[in-house]
């Protein structure tokens, strides 16, 4: 038993290492590089861009980062699969089978009313104490294609993130005998550090919603209903602001 509890350590943190474990350590050295440089509120950050000039080839790299991007899913979904002896079980183990899909459409959405605007309050709050950089969440230009690479892209994060950071994390966090509150703030840490990038107050707005969404699955065993809530979300930030940056900018 010792000996598979060391193995299973050693899977979370390669997988991690390979994932947003990676990207909270970045994010995190981005931000002290923020506060050395000068005032948050004064300094920007932009998601979504364009990878190339010309536009298929930029369309060409934009899907490939999603494909790569969701590998370490692929990963831990196999990973679980092992574990629970077959696919079927791993995908009801982490709540992503298709047995209720209108009841996790509908908690999906109140999920999104519920963690939406407090998120945005958090953000402008966060931006007028200059706690917060700018955050421009479609920089992509624009072509026929970015709308639906900009819905990819945000059901990419949210397959990424709820399925490594809420299910693969709890499950095996709880293997190796921790307790339900303790994975959850583990989690949530982790959720808010690797958004550090864009300040403090995201930073704060993301670890209340991993305390949240942590909760959530503890009580549902179901990560679908979060997968369609940060969707949502994303899509909202990610769209809304490409269709609308023209009227912003004024």
């Amino acid at each position: 038993m010792t000996e598979n509890k060391t193995w299973l350590r050693v899977e979370v943190v390669l997988v991690l290492a390979l994932s947003l474990g990676r990207s909270a350590v970045y994010s995190l050295i981005a931000l002290v590089q923020a506060l050395a440089t000068g005032p948050l509120s004064a300094q920007s950050t932009s998601l979504n861009s364009s990878i190339r000039e010309d536009p298929w080839l930029d369309l060409f790299y934009q899907l490939l980062s999603i494909a790569f991007t969701l590998v370490p899913v692929a990963l831990v979904v196999l990973l679980l699969a092992l574990t629970a002896g077959s696919l079927k079980q791993a995908l009801a183990d982490l709540g992503m089978d298709p047995t209720r899909p209108m009841r996790d459409l509908g908690w999906g959405v109140a999920i999104t009313a519920g963690v939406g605007l407090p998120g945005l309050a958090i953000y402008y709050v966060g931006r007028a104490l200059g706690a917060t950089v700018e955050v421009i969440p479609a920089a992509l230009d624009a072509h026929w294609w970015t709308v639906p690479v900009l819905v990819l892209h945000a059901v990419k994060n949210a397959v990424l993130e709820e399925v490594i950071v809420v299910g693969y994390l709890y499950q095996r966090l709880e293997r190796l005998g921790w307790s339900g509150r303790r994975i959850i703030l583990v989690s949530a840490l982790l959720r808010g550090a690797y958004h550090t990038y864009q300040g403090v107050g995201p930073g704060l707005a993301n670890l209340a919603m991993g305390l949240v969404f942590g909760e959530w699955y503890r009580r549902t065993r179901r990560t679908m209903p979060l997968i369609i809530a940060h969707t949502l979300l994303d899509v909202f930030a990610f769209v809304g602001y490409a269709l609308l940056q023209d009227v912003i900018a004024t």
